[in-house]
C-alpha cells in the first residue's frame, strides 16, 4: 500500500503517513506497532505501508517481451500415454512441454520412465518441434541419455537446431542434490558436463543447454535468499566449467537459463524473480560482460500443494502463476491441482493450462513489461532480496563455491534449519494451509487420478544425507487424515470428539467452530452436544456420541460457572477432556476437574492432534 500526494478530486485532503499512524495507534489500543510487521524466514521485514519508490529500479523485462510460454508437463511413465497427453495439452493451448524423467527435480510422483532413442521418438510423435515449440528437459542422472536422444531425434528429422527452442537444461549440481552425491565429486563430473554442453552448442543449440535450477531449494523449505544465492552460485559454477571446456564467457552465459519455484506468497515470488534478474546482471558485469536479459522459467511450487482439499490448490496455483507473470518469467509450468495425489487426469491438466491462458488472454498480464516497477512495496522487497541473495551467494563463494558447499553438506544444513522453522510454524498454524491446518473438509470426496502417487519417481539414493527431499508443508496433517481414513474403512467410523457447548449459542459458537476445525484437521470428527447447561444431559449426549474425547466450548464468563461441574461430570463418564481457549487464572481449577489440554490459536496444534488421535481410537 502506498499514498498519493493528491487529494481526491481536489475536495478532500490526502491522508498522510502521520494520520495513518494515529489511526493505527487507535486500532492497536496500546499494542506495539511491530505486530504489523511481518518477518520472513531469512530475517527480512515486510512493512504494512511503503512510500512510493523514489525512482523505479531496473526493468525486469522478459528475455523476449510479450507473452510468457505456457508449459505442460510430460510425465507419464507409459510413453504412448505421455505422447497422447502432450498432444492434448498442445492442442488445448499449451505453448510447449516440460519433460520430467525419473530422478528429475520436478518428478513429483510421476515421471517418464525411459530415456532411450525409441522412447523419446515416440514421445514426440506428431509434435512439431520445427515450429519452435519450447521443449524444456529436466536433467536426471537416472535418465542420462535423454538430452542426446532428443538431439539425435532433431537431427534425424533434418531440423535446424537454431530454429528450435529445445532447452536441454544440463544441471549436474541440481541432479546430485536431488538423487544423491555418492562418492563422485563435481570436479569429476564437470569435465563430462562441459564436453556435453560444448557438443550441443556446436550442433547449433544456442540457449538453454545448461540450467541453474533452485526449485529443490524451495521444495526442501529454503528461503528466497537461499534460492537466489544457490542460483547465482550454480550459474557461476557452470560458467567456470564451460570456460574450462573451451567456451568463451560470452557464449557460455547464453547457454545458461534459470528455473525458480513460485508460490502463493505473491510479494516474495514477484520480488524473487525481479531480484534474480538484477543479481545475474551484476554477476555478468563482474565477469566483464555487458548484461543481457536472463531467460527464466518458473514452476508453481511443490511445497504448497496439498492432498487434503486439493481444490484449494487451484487458488494457490493461480496466485503463483500471477506472481510469475508479474515478476517477468519467460515460461511458466503450473502443477495440476491433483499432482500430489498422483498422475493428473485430463481435467486437472486442462485447468492448469487454462489458469495461465485466462491470466494472459483475459487479464492481459503480459501487456505491461514490469507491472510492479515503482511500487514502493515491491521495489523495497526486491532491493532487500537483492541484498540478502547477494550475501548468500558471497557466503557460498567464500566457502569454496557451490560444488564444495554441497559436497560437504553445508548449504543443505542451512536449508534444513529453515525447513524446521517452517514445520514449526505450520504445526502451530502460524503458517496456514487451507484444507489442512485450517478449514478442513473431513468428509471430502476423493478425486480420481490416472495413477497413484509414485514416490519412487524421485529416485533418491537411500541413506544419502546430503540429498535434499522435496516436502509439502501439509504432510504432517495429511498423515493424521490418512490414519483417520484407514480407521473409517476398518471400523465404519472416524475417531470422534464430543463438543460440550455451554451457555447460549452466542457464547459458544466461535470456540465450538474453532474446536471443530481444530480436531477435524487431525482427522477427528467433531460431534456437537446439546445447547444446555445441564450436566446430566451433556453426559448422556456424550455417551450416545461414541466419542472418547470431549472438549468444553464457550466464553470465558461461562467457564467461570459451568466449566468445572461439566468437566467433573464428563470425566466421571470416562472422557479425556480438552477445553477451547486459554485457561488463564482458572487453569489449576480446570486441571483438578479433569481438563488435560487446552486448545487455542498459536498452540502446538500438530502435537495436540497427534496425542488426541491416539486417545480417540
Amino acid at each position: 500500500m502506498t499514498f498519493d500526494d493528491t487529494g481526491l478530486g481536489g475536495e478532500f485532503p490526502q491522508a498522510g503517513e502521520d494520520l495513518w499512524r494515529k489511526a493505527v495507534d487507535r486500532a492497536l489500543k496500546g499494542g506495539a506497532f511491530e505486530k504489523l510487521i511481518a518477518k520472513t524466514y531469512d530475517g527480512g521485514r515486510i512493512e504494512p505501508l511503503y512510500p512510493p519508490a523514489a525512482a523505479p529500479g531496473p526493468r525486469a523485462l522478459r528475455k523476449t517481451p510479450g507473452r510468457w510460454a505456457v508449459l505442460a508437463r510430460a510425465d507419464l511413465a507409459d510413453v504412448e500415454s505421455a505422447n497422447a497427453q502432450a498432444l492434448e495439452d498442445l492442442e488445448g493451448g499449451a505453448d510447449g512441454l516440460q519433460l520430467v524423467f525419473r530422478g528429475a527435480l520436478g518428478a513429483y510422483g510421476t515421471a517418464l520412465a525411459s530415456d532411450g532413442d525409441a522412447a523419446v521418438a515416440q514421445l514426440f510423435d506428431k509434435v512439431r518441434i520445427d515450429w519452435g515449440l519450447p521443449i524444456a528437459l529436466e536433467d536426471s542422472p537416472l535418465a542420462p541419455q535423454a538430452p542426446e536422444a532428443l538431439a539425435r531425434l532433431v537431427d534425424s528429422l533434418h531440423i535446424e537446431p537454431s530454429i528450435t527452442q529445445v532447452l536441454f537444461a544440463l544441471d549436474p549440481l541440481g541432479a546430485a542434490l536431488r538423487v544423491g552425491f555418492g562418492s563422485e565429486t563435481f570436479a569429476s563430473r564437470a569435465k563430462s558436463f562441459g564436453e556435453k554442453a560444448k557438443r550441443l552448442a556446436s550442433q547449433g543449440y544456442r540457449q538453454g543447454v545448461v540450467a541453474a535450477d533452485a526449485r529443490l531449494v524451495h521444495a526442501a523449505g529454503g528461503t528466497e535468499a537461499q534460492e537466489l544465492g544457490y542460483t547465482l552460485a550454480a550459474g557461476v559454477a557452470y560458467l567456470r566449467a564451460l570456460a574450462d571446456a573451451g567456451l568463451g564467457l560470452e557464449e557460455a552465459r547464453r547457454l545458461l537459463f534459470f528455473r525458480l519455484a513460485v508460490d502463493a506468497d505473491e510479494f516474495a515470488s514477484v520480488a524473487k524473480l525481479r531480484a534474480l534478474r538484477r543479481l545475474w546482471a551484476k554477476v555478468e558485469e563482474s565477469c566483464g560482460l555487458a548484461p543481457e536479459p536472463a531467460l527464466i522459467h518458473a514452476e508453481t511450487a511443490w511445497r504448497m500443494m496439498s492432498v487434503s482439499d486439493p481444490w484449494s490448490n487451484l487458488l494457490r496455483v493461480t496466485v503463483a502463476v500471477f506472481s510469475a507473470a508479474v515478476g517477468g518469467a519467460d515460461a511458466v509450468a503450473a502443477l495440476p491441482f491433483t499432482q500430489a495425489l498422483g498422475a493428473p487426469d485430463a481435467f486437472a491438466r486442462r485447468l492448469a493450462r487454462d489458469t495461465q491462458l485466462v491470466l494472459q488472454d483475459e487479464s492481459y498480464l503480459h501487456v505491461v513489461d514490469d507491472p510492479s516497477a515503482g511500487a514502493g512495496g515491491f521495489e523495497a522487497l526486491t532491493e532487500a532480496l537483492c541484498e540478502r541473495g547477494w550475501d548468500a551467494f558471497r557466503k557460498i563463494e567464500t566457502e569454496g563455491g557451490l560444488p564444495k558447499a554441497l559436497e560437504l553438506g553445508r548449504f543443505q544444513s542451512e536449508v534444513l534449519e529453515v525447513a524446521k522453522a517452517r514445520a514449526a510454524a505450520v504445526a502451530r498454524a502460524k503458517e496456514k494451509i487451507t484444507g489442512s491446518n485450517e478449514f478442513p473438509d473431513i468428509a471430502e470426496k476423493p478425486l480420481s487420478v490416472l495413477a497413484p502417487f509414485d514416490a519412487s519417481a524421485a529416485g533418491a539414493l537411500a541413506g544419502d544425507e546430503k540429498a535434499l527431499r522435496p516436502m509439502r508443508l501439509s504432510e504432517p496433517f495429511e498423515a493424521l487424515r490418512r490414519a483417520s481414513d484407514a480407521h473409517l474403512e476398518k471400523t465404519g467410523a472416524r475417531p470422534r470428539v464430543f463438543l460440550a457447548t455451554l451457555g447460549p449459542v452466542a457464547a459458544f459458537t466461535a470456540r465450538a467452530n474453532f474446536a471443530k476445525n481444530f480436531f477435524e484437521a487431525g482427522g477427528i470428527e467433531a460431534v456437537f452436544g446439546p445447547t444446555t447447561d445441564d450436566s446430566a444431559e451433556i453426559v448422556a449426549a456424550y455417551r450416545e456420541s461414541g466419542a472418547k474425547l470431549a472438549c468444553l466450548c464457550s466464553a470465558d464468563a461461562i467457564y467461570c460457572d459451568a466449566a468445572k461441574p461439566t468437566a467433573l461430570a464428563l470425566r466421571g463418564a470416562g472422557a479425556r477432556l480438552y477445553l477451547a481457549g486459554r485457561p488463564g487464572d482458572m487453569e489449576e481449577a480446570l486441571r483438578q476437574a479433569g481438563v488435560e489440554k487446552f486448545i487455542f490459536v498459536g498452540c502446538d496444534m500438530l502435537a495436540l492432534l497427534q496425542r488426541a488421535f491416539e486417545e480417540a481410537l
